[in-house]
């Protein structure tokens, strides 16, 4: 079985923001040599959340409304003692900080509208870490 593993950076401008990241994501795959397997996207954050979904404007406005309803800043929490960021940890946790796609034929399976998604959730950051594992033959 063959392991490769890539790592891409992405900054982001906004407290709160969705930054698409499949076309990143589907050059590493295509890099890494493997037809058939499996690929982990993971974020190396405490604050940040990864996914797929639909690439439409308005459904990311969506998600991240969602996720402020569920998360909401300033809401007491113990963390916002020490940093006010306790949300977006709690995003982190009931959201995910990974996600893991088929790799079929040498390419990223994913739905007709799956777009890979970092949401970030304690912005703005200049660098976000993306970390790719592609494994497979």
């Amino acid at each position: 079985m063959k392991v490769y593993v890539e790592e891409f950076h992405v900054s982001t401008k906004s407290r709160e923001e969705v930054v698409v990241i499949t076309a990143q994501v589907e050059r590493i795959v295509e890099r890494s040599g493997v037809k058939n397997g499996l690929a982990l996207i993971y974020v190396p954050h405490a604050t940040a959340v990864v996914t797929a979904n639909e690439n439409e404007p308005r459904l990311k406005e969506d998600i991240l409304n969602k996720v402020r309803a569920l998360f909401p800043r300033g809401a007491g929490y113990r963390h916002d003692e020490i940093d006010d960021n306790a949300n977006a940890h709690l995003a982190n946790v009931f959201l995910g900080f990974h996600v893991v796609m088929p790799v079929v034929n040498g390419r990223l399976r994913r739905g007709t509208w799956q777009d890979l998604m970092l949401i970030e959730m304690d912005g703005p950051r200049s660098r976000r870490d993306v970390v790719v594992v592609v494994m497979g033959e």
